[in-house]
């Protein structure tokens, strides 16, 4: 079954499934996709608002950091939190996340803020954004608090008969279980489906081409974005005038602003005006780079009818701890003398079998899937590891593994009525819902899908 254009550019050019898809559209309304967040120790943020007690081992002594819930609605995470430092007069460094969550959703997650009293956060005023106060932690939050997300995700017009609908969607989850779980791709809001450049910002900035890298951030236009940031866009990479493109840059393009202000006094300080882009986005243009080509060998061993679920010679695998999360940095390369111990272990789930992500310290795997990788860095034009190593690719150019599949959790058929069905699951972190999503739906136009 053929994948989207937007799909193969972003590296995932296969399916894992051969069912037929629901269609539909996601994110109809902001209401029509639900994230909340689950930390390590069980605690969940729900976006009714209800804050439980002694999530992470918060208490009401007074400590350097604030654990709070945020709930947010149709609010980019970064710009959330920015907000929500400016409501405190504070500076946005002191206001950390553990997870990204989607843009046009209603999401619940944990923040902590720095330094502040709890009447102080109760105090918070931005339109669509709840901050409530839970307790003190003596650590500021980070990815390793979080275990992973539950969706609640209703798919709108699906034009589809209600009982071949449910009958599409279990054949698929039972595809899904047989080749060992999800196909652990980085979704789409990795790289963007309105403007899916992020990973080509990032391949210039690893690759040292700073100019480029900028002008692909501010200067290429979209035909799927509105059409005064397409104009404005337009008009700078005609013109390359950042005084003038800060004048009449959107508002609402914040990051792009933030470039262009420095540009304007700087306009040759290309590495310089990235540095003004708070740090977790830095390191999200090269991040979104590996991701691309993780993307890729993913789906070329899939092409390849080299299994998720099983190694092969060569093949790196990692732990699982008990919660279910792997454990990427304990890992092994898969010899043939091991290779039926290993294979014994990954049916139990103490194993699983875990593909690079290139970077500047990152191996490549042996065997046949090494050759895959070889070829596929070959096509892509990348090249030794010093490429990681300038500035600003070091921000987010370490590398590691990630396993080939993931698990999904409690996943469930909500309801379904005529063109609308509702399902909900849970996925550990770092994986990704429209990754599944496209499995269901089978999106031709992923603009259109709403992805």
């Amino acid at each position: 079954m053929s994948v989207s254009d937007v799909d193969k550019l972003l590296g995932m050019e296969v399916y894992a499934t051969t069912t037929s898809g629901v269609g539909g559209r996601i994110k109809a309304s902001v209401d029509d996709f639900v994230v909340e967040e689950v930390l390590v120790d069980g605690s969940k943020a729900s976006v009714g608002g209800s804050v439980p007690s002694r999530a992470i081992g918060s208490t009401v002594q007074k400590q350097r950091f604030l654990l709070c819930l945020m709930v947010k609605r149709n609010w980019d995470t970064f710009i959330a939190t920015e907000n929500v430092a400016k409501s405190l007069g504070i500076d946005q460094s002191r206001v950390q996340f553990a997870g990204i969550k989607d843009t046009k959703a209603v999401t619940a997650q944990y923040i902590t803020i720095e330094n502040v009293t709890d009447e102080d956060a109760a105090k918070v005023d931005v339109k669509d954004v709840q901050v409530k106060p839970v307790g003190y932690i003596r650590e500021m939050l980070s990815l390793f608090y979080l275990l992973g997300n539950n969706f609640t995700i209703t798919i709108k017009n699906t034009a589809t008969p209600e009982t071949a609908v449910t009958e599409r969607i279990e054949e698929t989850m039972l595809e899904i279980g047989a080749v060992g779980g999800l196909p652990n791709f980085y979704g789409h809001q990795r790289f963007g489906t309105i403007r899916p450049i992020t990973h080509l910002v990032g391949k210039a900035l690893v690759q040292g081409r700073f100019e480029e890298a900028a002008m692909l951030f501010l200067a290429k236009p979209s035909p799927y974005e509105h059409s005064a940031s397409r104009q404005a866009r337009q008009n700078l990479q005609d013109s390359h005038d950042f005084k003038a493109a800060f004048e009449n840059f959107p508002k609402q393009l914040r990051f792009e602003r933030l470039m262009l202000r420095h540009l304007a006094e700087n306009p040759t300080d290309y590495v310089g005006a990235f540095h003004r882009l708070p740090m977790k986005l830095q390191a999200l243009f090269v991040q979104a780079h590996q991701s691309y080509l993780f993307n890729r060998f993913l789906s070329e061993r899939i092409k390849q009818g080299l299994p998720m679920n099983r190694a092969v010679a060569g093949d790196f695998v990692v732990g699982v701890e008990r919660s279910g999360l792997p454990l990427t940095t304990v890992s092994k390369a898969v010899t043939t003398e091991t290779l039926d111990a290993v294979n014994a272990q990954i049916k139990t789930g103490k194993l699983r079998v875990a593909l690079p992500i290139v970077g500047a310290k990152a191996k490549l795997s042996g065997g046949e899937m090494g050759q895959i990788e070889r070829e596929i860095l070959q096509i892509e034009g990348v090249g030794s590891e010093e490429g990681w190593l300038n500035e600003l690719s070091r921000i987010g150019g370490k590398g590691g593994l990630r396993t080939a599949a993931a698990p999904i959790r409690d996943f469930k058929i909500q309801h379904v009525a005529e063109n609308t069905v509702q399902i909900s699951f849970m996925l550990l972190r770092g994986c990704y819902a429209t990754v599944l999503l496209r499995e269901i739906m089978k999106p031709q136009d992923l603009v259109a899908a709403g992805f």
